[in-house]
């Protein structure tokens, strides 16, 4: 479906032609229109602290030469109200795609997914097993989920998938029995790194590379931690790569949760990969997300 990626090339690469972010957060600013309802009862630090809204990151992006966003809901700040999300994607449908979150297991599930997929929503997100904000005993293969998953497999809805390292057994569970259903892994699992290449701490990720409908992020978290120990950008970054392909990995800022300008951490990314081909720059900074998400090759409209 994707072109395969290039290897070999150790010269810096340049900017890719186009930049699109799968990873943002939007926090409004009118908390009686948009009431606070987070997962687990407690708000997320960087929602309370710095809060980005709709305009607010239009701006970020102009500065920092984004083409188009993925708003993904900010469940530690409204829970499964996705309804900002919503209006904000729906606002600027040339700039922004929108994922909402449901609570997997939820009675109402099915009725979420088609609720919020028929608001022009264009992918869902899963907040689960390993997160503090989540709940613990919570399983991602939890058979009260499977109506869900195969709601979304039956939509063809890319889901993002929030969860640890610990967790991915519970992913390939689900991958097994929905091979159809295409899964975003946010942050790629924020695996341990520290041991550096090859990477043998992350082997439970690195096996998974087998079910080619599994897309992973490439974040802050992973950019940041990748020059942890004896890790080094450049290993991890041809890890990953050699491992999933660059057609399988698309980048995300996490911005505002993690800290910094957008700008900066644009910055950061592109100097993380900058050992990688050109080509496979240019699938991880924005064809990737055009193929997961079809509706930011339009520029937005469904």
């Amino acid at each position: 479906m994707m072109g395969a990626s290039q290897k070999g090339e150790n010269v810096p690469s340049a900017k890719p032609t186009s930049i699109i972010d799968l990873h943002t957060h939007v926090i409004a600013p009118d908390q009686a229109a948009y009431p606070l309802a987070p997962l687990a009862g407690k708000q997320s630090d960087w929602s309370r602290e710095r809060p980005v809204a709709r305009d607010g990151m239009l701006a970020a992006m102009d500065e920092a030469g984004i083409a188009q966003a993925a708003l993904v809901q900010a469940s530690t700040c409204y829970g499964h109200d996705n309804r900002y999300v919503a209006d904000s994607a729906a606002a600027r449908p040339d700039r922004f795609i929108g994922v909402y979150s449901i609570g997997l297991t939820a009675p109402d599930a099915v009725e979420r997914i088609d609720h919020w997929h028929g608001l022009g929503l264009h992918g869902m997100r899963v907040f689960i097993a390993g997160h503090t904000a989540a709940d613990q005993g919570a399983r991602l293969d939890d058979p009260l989920g499977f109506p869900a998953w195969e709601r979304a497999q039956e939509l063809d809805i890319p889901v993002c998938v929030q969860l640890r390292a610990p967790g991915l057994p519970q992913l390939e569970n689900i991958l097994e029995r929905f091979p159809g259903v295409r899964v975003l892994l946010d942050h790629f699992a924020r695996p341990p790194v520290e041991d550096g290449a090859p990477y043998a701490a992350a082997e439970s990720l690195f096996r998974l590379a087998r079910h080619s409908r599994l897309f992973f992020k490439l974040t802050t978290h992973n950019v940041r931690e990748s020059k942890l120990g004896r890790a080094t950008q450049a290993s991890f970054m041809r890890k990953v790569v050699d491992t999933f392909g660059a057609s399988r990995i698309a980048w995300g800022s996490n911005f505002p949760a993690s800290a910094g300008s957008l700008a900066a951490l644009l910055q950061e990314a592109l100097d993380a990969t900058a050992s990688l081909s050109a080509e496979e720059r240019e699938w991880i900074f924005h064809r990737t997300a055009r193929a997961i998400y079809p509706a930011l090759g339009d520029g937005g409209r469904a």
